[in-house]
C-alpha cells in the first residue's frame, strides 16, 4: 500500500518511519549500522565526534522515497543532518520534505496525533 504521508523521528540512535494515511498507520526503524557515541581520550587528534553516518541517512531515505509528503522530527541535530543528506545525496526525495520539527522522544501515539494534525493543516493550507 502507498501511504502519501510520514513523519521520521530520529536521532544518531535509531529513525522511527511512520507512514500514515487516516485509517492506517505502519511503522518502521532504522538502525546505523554502529553506536554513534564515540569515546575521548585525553591527547588523542581530532574533534572527538564520530563522523555522521552517511549511510544511516541513505537507509532513512530508502524508507521514505515513494512518500510524497514528509515530516522529519527529533531532538537532536540528526533531523538536520538528514536533510542536509537528502539535499546532497537524494535531492528528490527532499523535495518532499515538508517541515522539520524539533521534538523530544513523543510516543508513537503522540507522534501520530501530531503528523495528522502537521498535514491535515497543511493539505488545508494546499487547498487538497
Amino acid at each position: 500500500m502507498s501511504h502519501r504521508h510520514a513523519v521520521v523521528w530520529i536521532d544518531h540512535s535509531q529513525a522511527k518511519v511512520l507512514f500514515i494515511d487516516p485509517e492506517d498507520v505502519e511503522k518502521s526503524i532504522v538502525m546505523p549500522k554502529e553506536h554513534p557515541h564515540l569515546h575521548v581520550m585525553s591527547g588523542t587528534v581530532g574533534s572527538g565526534k564520530a563522523p555522521e553516518d552517511q549511510r544511516y541517512y541513505h537507509a532513512v531515505a530508502e524508507a521514505v522515497a515513494s512518500v510524497p509528503e514528509i515530516l522529519i522530527t527529533g531532538p537532536g541535530q540528526a533531523k538536520l543532518a538528514l536533510f542536509k543528506h537528502l539535499q546532497r545525496h537524494d535531492p528528490a526525495v527532499a523535495e518532499h520534505v515538508l517541515g522539520i520539527e524539533s521534538a523530544d522522544h513523543p510516543t508513537d501515539g503522540q507522534l501520530i496525533a501530531h503528523a495528522r494534525h502537521y498535514f491535515k493543516a497543511k493539505d488545508r493550507l494546499l487547498g487538497i
